[in-house]
């Protein structure tokens, strides 16, 4: 994993590089410069009205007493796309907008849910949600009660005694 950081870190900004002399050659400089700037500006003017739109429908899910799971990603996805869109380069860009697009989202949110779903004893439902015909989301999941070993309770608090000598 750590190898896979390295090499994005290393490859994406290489990529826009290259992707920016291309653009730039055939657009020219100050046209190739104004579409970052307006994609700049789009992805803040997205992320406020789709963000307070899913915080609308997360506070709507919290009313009916319905963890609001596939709300929680969409905004993750959100905060994500609107980073890559304030991010200078046409990848970024491309991979931000399609961050916006709830279609796009959805499909993110049943392989996270399908990945999550695969490791050991753990079942993720991001489906639901407030209005969804799903019904809520449903996490599973095992647990062990732990008891102490005898019912009197935990012992009193008392300061620790030094020993006298």
């Amino acid at each position: 994993m750590p190898l896979i950081v390295l090499l994005l870190f290393i490859g994406v900004p290489i990529a826009e590089i290259a992707v920016f002399i291309e653009v730039g050659g055939y657009l020219g400089p100050w046209p190739t410069i104004a579409i970052v700037i307006a994609t700049a500006i789009a992805g803040t003017a997205l992320l406020r009205w789709q963000g307070l739109q899913t915080l609308y429908r997360a506070q709507e899910s919290l009313r009916q007493n319905q963890f609001p799971l596939a709300e929680i990603f969409d905004g993750l996805c959100l905060v994500f796309a609107g980073a890559l869109l304030l991010t200078p380069g046409f990848i970024t860009d491309g991979l931000g907008m399609l961050l916006f697009l709830p279609p796009f989202r959805m499909v993110l949110r049943r392989l996270a849910a399908h990945i999550l779903s695969n490791r050991e004893n753990v079942h993720v439902d991001m489906r639901g949600g407030a209005g969804s015909a799903n019904g809520p989301p449903i996490i599973d999941g095992e647990f062990d009660e732990v008891r102490p070993q005898d019912d009197r309770g935990p012992p009193p608090l008392t300061p620790p005694q030094r020993p006298r000598g």
